[in-house]
């Protein structure tokens, strides 16, 4: 586990960044731990005939994933007191390609009375941000 000092951060400063790899594959594993097997996660032809452009990640998925710039950051998951996000663009998974998603903390805030620091992601796929005002609050 690290040990982060608070008087080392800054506010701006980039605390790690990360490309993640959904897959089919992902989206099926995912469905099964979570029981979500709604088909406009799995059948192109189910996901257009709603209105789709194709197959899209769930959203849990993608939130899940942006938030493990953070814990590996603070090597605690469990220092991680509180996370939230706006989803505002679906993630489109290509059946052939998958989706890259991009993710990019930055101290967004110093907590030095509470020992707690926010930590703003931007998470990015196909050059479009996918989930807005992402951020988590770890207690150091």
């Amino acid at each position: 586990m690290s040990h982060i000092n608070i008087a080392g951060l800054e506010v701006g400063q980039v605390i790690g960044s990360q490309e993640i790899l959904l897959t089919r594959d992902s989206l099926v594993r995912y469905a099964g731990a979570s029981g979500d097997f709604n088909p406009i996660h799995y059948r192109d032809d189910f996901a257009q005939s709603v209105g789709l452009d194709g197959v899209l990640a769930h959203g849990m998925l993608t939130m899940g994933v942006a938030v493990q710039v953070v814990a590996e950051w603070i090597g605690d998951p469990g220092k991680i007191v509180d996370y939230g996000v706006r989803f505002t663009k679906p993630v489109f998974v290509d059946a052939k390609d998958g989706a890259v998603v991009v993710v990019t903390g930055k101290v967004g805030n110093i907590n030095t009375e509470t020992n707690e620091v926010r930590i703003d992601l931007s998470v990015v796929c196909a050059e479009t941000s996918v989930l807005g005002k992402a951020q988590a609050v770890v207690r150091l």
